[in-house]
């Protein structure tokens, strides 16, 4: 069965499109490592250019965001961008629908969390770690800052998702179901 979880980096907004996660002008690739570079290149927050190089997004395993995540197109690239750089939990209250089932599809576990638990870990200092406990439905959320208490949270997924996450996305599902 598949690990989720690690070091996570945090995206403070709301509605971050696919053209954000990767920007249109790299849909000629034909490989997906050459996606790699470009996750999150053109993304803003607060109005300042997201640093998709930093060494915190080089280690992240995990994103953590807000409310209609991957909106916009639906571009399998985008969930291609996160899968290359190995991201394989990403978090919010809300992800667009074809978006979310991408997630899915390429084994990478997209998770819901209510707007208050999602507050909950925007509050929190330090550095963040996230461990998923997939048979119980339930994430911790630690932090490097001694004072900082854990946050343990719930989330659903049904089975079908929860199989194709484990399984490594759809291909690697059909491979041992079919």
């Amino acid at each position: 069965m598949k690990t989720f979880g690690g070091p996570a980096v945090l995206l403070d907004r709301s509605d971050i499109n696919t053209d954000e996660i990767i920007p249109a002008k790299y849909l000629t690739e034909i490989t997906k490592i050459a996606l790699k570079p470009h996750l999150l290149e053109d993304l803003l927050l607060d109005g300042k250019q997201f640093d998709s190089h930093s060494k915190e997004m080089e280690e992240a395993k995990v994103v953590i965001t807000r409310a209609n995540f991957g909106c916009g197109s639906s571009r399998e690239h985008a969930v291609w961008a996160f899968e290359v750089n190995e991201i394989n939990v990403v978090v919010a209250s809300s992800f667009a629908r074809i978006f979310r089932q991408n997630m899915f599809n390429c084994g990478i576990l997209a998770m819901e969390l209510n707007e208050k638990d999602i507050d909950a870990v925007f509050a929190m200092s330090g550095t963040l770690n996230l461990s998923v406990d997939m048979d119980n439905e339930k994430v911790t959320v630690t932090s490097s800052d001694q004072n900082q208490n854990d946050l343990e949270c719930s989330f659903s997924l049904n089975t079908y998702d929860k199989n194709l996450v484990n399984a490594g996305g759809w291909l690697a599902y059909a491979d041992t179901n079919y």
